[in-house]
């Protein structure tokens, strides 16, 4: 996955890093591998914390990932911005504003491929596999070892499993 998503972030870092006269040149691979870490380390930290449903919600919802409201990407612009202002030497307000073009974009299009039936680059069982190194990542008992072994023998799929781990 981590793969994949440093390549996600390659294809979306022209404006922000790439055509970017405060990164120099020969930093853009670096400042793409750090941005790809820096989702990549917080996605991991979502699911470890305990927020796999959230990070569940966020993929399946299909594009609200990069609102402005959420806190998951709101902390990766933050991260990211710190270590470019401080690996780069540019201003906090700069760093600020690469990290803010770069990770929403980036987030969106991640969520958008985990969604798409005709692009198989992401896919929320893999995901979820890699975040908590559970294998292939099997969402419904994954669900069901937050949700305390709630199951899905009354029906609804893996809504009803994510609706009963949200308390609905």
């Amino acid at each position: 996955m981590l793969e994949n998503l440093l390549e996600l972030v390659k294809q979306n870092a022209g404006d922000a890093i790439i055509n970017n006269n405060n990164i120099p040149n020969q930093h853009n691979d670096e400042a793409i591998s750090m941005a790809g870490s820096s989702i990549f380390d917080a996605l991991k930290g979502q699911a470890s914390g305990g927020g796999i449903g959230n990070l569940i919600s966020m993929f399946q919802g299909g594009g609200q990932a990069s609102s402005g409201s959420n806190p998951l990407v709101n902390g990766i612009v933050s991260n990211l911005a710190g270590q470019y202002a401080q690996k780069f030497g540019i201003s906090p307000a700069i760093a600020n504003g690469i990290a803010s073009s770069l990770i929403p974009m980036v987030m969106d299009k991640f969520v958008n491929k985990t969604n798409d039936p005709n692009d198989n680059s992401f896919d929320l069982n893999g995901i979820v596999g890699s975040l908590t190194g559970k294998g292939g990542g099997d969402i419904a008992s994954l669900i069901g070892q937050f949700t305390g072994g709630a199951n899905d023998k009354q029906g609804g799929g893996i809504g009803s499993l994510i609706g009963s781990f949200f308390g609905k």
